[in-house]
């Protein structure tokens, strides 16, 4: 009998690193800074926020750093909150990741690469869907074929994403001051900034800094895991960091204070601006490569959770197959590409999306906190400890509660209605233990 498949190891340092900074780095920073600038009014206020953002996402990157050294297998985030508090909380991750949280980022980042494409190439709303999901189609197909191909093609458009913003500064810095209302928004007088709109502000920033975590699902398919994700991780969102900065500096150096308060397209008001009317289709395109190298992460990343859960018994064991020539959890990659597929063609998935995206940061918060108990257990060996423990991971587990509270006083009902979407998931796990489908959770 011939030995069962497995995952095969093709990523490395570089491409993880791609996968950190790509995964992050997707349409926000090239459209929407506005929603910051908006609730922050200064120019060093709007600084300190992304920063401020940064220096959180490095701190949850560094505990996701340690626990990634004490754990290898595939799953990331699910593995990590299964150890630390059961199978059931696990189950609740990987539940929301596929029904909505993970599915309807793909499907949303899909939707924004169509809607660019339309503005080069005029599209009604039923192409621009045809578009989405063929989009989604074609980077699930190339994840069938093999992981170093889709790590390959992250780390290629992660690049040229990374050149095209080094690009866009460098033209708005060099051919900025010929701008009539050059900086305009240090002239006018300081506004006071308020906590609670500087709270706002971070809570959109972090937001933005989204998807930092990804690059752990992918352990079992990662050249030395133990020492490369903590890298990756720490190297990546600094790299994201500095791009986030150096582009919003960009924009407030160009492009009056208001303008990018009130901008939907900033990146190409800041085009026009430079370059006359023709600048927002560069920046359409720029927009286009953006977010499908961030779809060449995200597609690759989620099967691999699936894998995890199916491999654990908290799915159904046949999907956690592996291909035996192509080494991928092929149809783990196939029921995700067909369910956002389903929810682009539905419309779907912006309001399941937008009402459970938030809940993502109660699991963080949890899986900062479960990184303090697993220090207890004395079976478990780790080769990168975070610095500044225990008060780093209660520090980010504060903020990240801060998230979701911030979240639930803006928006009771949407929030609230997420939450029960994702709760759901337990009496499903509860009634599945039950019937013997899946193991009962330990003590």
């Amino acid at each position: 009998m011939s030995a069962p498949a497995e995952l095969r190891r093709a990523i490395r340092l570089p491409h993880a690193t791609a996968l950190v900074v790509g995964t992050i780095i997707g349409a926000s920073i090239f459209v929407q800074p506005s929603e910051i600038t908006g609730r922050v009014p200064s120019v060093p206020g709007i600084l300190a926020v992304w920063l401020a953002a940064g220096a959180l996402t490095l701190i949850g990157a560094l505990v996701t750093a340690e626990l990634a050294s004490t754990f290898s297998r595939s799953g990331g985030v699910y593995v990590y909150l299964t150890e630390s508090f059961g199978p059931p909380l696990g189950f609740l991750w990987g539940w929301a990741m596929f029904w909505s949280m993970h599915s309807g980022i793909i499907a949303a980042i899909a939707v924004v690469f169509a809607r660019y494409a339309g503005h080069l190439v005029p599209l009604s709303p039923l192409p621009t869907k045809g578009v989405a999901i063929g989009v989604i189609l074609l980077h699930s197909a190339i994840n069938y074929l093999g992981v170093r191909q889709s790590s390959r093609l992250q780390t290629v458009f992660t690049a040229g994403k990374l050149l095209a913003v080094i690009a866009i500064v460098a033209l708005g810095f060099g051919l900025g001051g010929r701008v009539t209302h050059h900086f305009v928004g240090t002239a006018a007088p300081p506004v006071p900034i308020s906590a609670a709109g500087f709270l706002a502000g971070l809570v959109a920033g972090l937001f933005a800094f989204g998807g930092w975590h990804m690059v752990t699902y992918s352990s079992e398919e990662t050249v030395e895991p133990r020492s490369t994700i903590p890298h990756a991780l720490a190297l990546g969102t600094a790299i994201v960091t500095l791009a986030y900065l150096a582009m919003n500096t960009v924009y407030l150096y160009v492009l009056p204070l208001d303008s990018v308060a009130q901008s939907t397209r900033v990146a190409a008001d800041l085009a026009d601006a430079l370059l006359g009317s023709g600048g927002g289709n560069a920046i359409a395109g720029v927009v286009m490569f953006s977010t499908f190298g961030a779809l060449a992460g995200i597609v690759l990343t989620g099967p691999r959770v699936y894998l995890a859960m199916a491999q654990d018994g908290l799915l159904f064991r046949w999907l956690g197959a592996i291909h035996p020539r192509h080494h991928t959890p092929h149809r783990a990659i196939v029921l995700q590409g067909l369910w956002a597929s389903v929810l682009v063609a539905t419309g779907t998935f912006r309001a399941l999306f937008t009402r459970v995206v938030y809940t993502e940061w109660i699991f963080f918060g949890l899986m900062a906190i479960g990184l303090i108990l697993l220090r207890r257990r004395a079976d478990l060996q780790r080769d990168y400890s975070i610095w500044g423990y225990p008060a780093l991971p209660l520090l980010f587990a504060l903020a990240a509660f801060t998230v979701v509270i911030n979240q639930v006083i803006a928006s009771p009902a949407e929030t609230l209605s997420g939450l029960a979407l994702v709760l759901a998931g337990l009496p499903v796990y509860y009634l599945w233990a039950r019937k013997g489908l899946i193991p009962k959770a330990t003590p």
